[in-house]
């Protein structure tokens, strides 16, 4: 594994042990204001923090991308095979963390059985960011307490490691399996309704998937599947319907319209509405009947 860090130091010896195809480690170290590091591993990884890391570090996948694609760090995450991760502190913060380095073939030979060679692989390749961490957090202290004081045969750390793999990683459901790869319609109408709930027609892919009872993996493919599109391309034209339909019935101005619907600015709608409609909302306004316009776009 590649590691480069500046400013974070661990505050006690650290923790680790081996096992059949993982190497279990537990930190407890303290990262300054601005301190940094850079990860990259040939093999998967598990990471859970056992306090809340979210205010103080930021972490992206893209090189050059703390301050502008960069993200809260979660309680725990699962990092694909060659998945490369910056992280950055914001403040100065003491924290403890379990990392877990597993061999590829371990966690398929955990997962295929239940799910399938195929779909165990498209499983790991799949990253994994949650903040609620539930029972996981209780699974990982007795991990460390098994790196700390080995007292069982090691079959018992490797099956909690098992158990924390499976309750972590985007595994679908049975229900979700059994639905045949499709979106029902009944799942588009409280889609739709809870879209239009939303006064700026924003929502997430989570929460598009929490409101019709599905894994955000799993939607984000039945729904490309059932519809031709993304969750986020299909809600992109939901909401230039919407700004299509303030143009032509409210005098809003277009840059009144790009704030309603939670764009930047107007030149944002602007460029997305010609995605979408293949015209600028100037020229599309001028296309329709006089007879439906309240007013001009400015």
């Amino acid at each position: 594994m590649i590691c480069h860090t500046e400013g974070i130091r661990p505050v006690a010896p650290v923790k680790w042990r081996g096992l059949d195809g993982l190497v279990g480690v537990f930190w407890d170290a303290e990262g300054e204001a601005g301190a940094h590091a850079y990860y990259l591993s040939p093999d998967p990884r598990i990471v859970i923090f056992f306090n809340d890391v979210s205010p103080h570090i930021r972490m992206t996948n893209h090189d050059g991308g703390i301050g502008r694609k960069d993200r809260p760090m979660t309680r725990a995450i699962f990092v694909p095979a060659g998945t490369p991760m910056w992280t950055k502190f914001t403040s100065w913060h003491r924290f403890s963390h379990l990392d877990l380095h597993l061999h590829q073939g371990r966690l398929l030979r955990l997962l295929a059985p239940a799910v399938g060679s195929s779909a165990a692989r498209a499983i790991l390749r799949r990253p994994v960011e949650i903040q609620d961490v539930g029972p996981i957090a209780a699974l990982a202290d007795m991990i460390v307490e098994e790196l700390a004081n080995p007292m069982r045969h090691p079959l018992y750390a490797e099956s909690l490691v098992g158990s924390v793999a499976a309750a972590l990683l985007d595994i679908p459901r049975e229900q979700e399996k059994a639905a045949g790869g499709r979106i029902t319609q009944g799942q588009m109408n409280r889609l739709l309704s809870s879209f239009n709930t939303r006064a700026d027609g924003r929502m997430s892919v989570a929460e598009m998937a929490g409101t019709v009872g599905l894994s955000e993996s799993w939607f984000a493919t039945v729904f490309r599947e059932t519809t031709g599109k993304t969750p986020l391309q299909w809600q992109r034209e939901k909401r230039i319907e919407r700004a299509q339909a303030l143009l032509v019935t409210t005098g809003l101005s277009l840059a009144d319209v790009a704030a309603k619907l939670g764009f930047s600015d107007q030149a944002h709608l602007t460029k997305v509405f010609r995605q979408v409609v293949g015209e600028t909302p100037a020229a599309w306004k001028r296309a329709q009947p006089t007879d439906l316009i309240k007013g001009p776009a400015r």
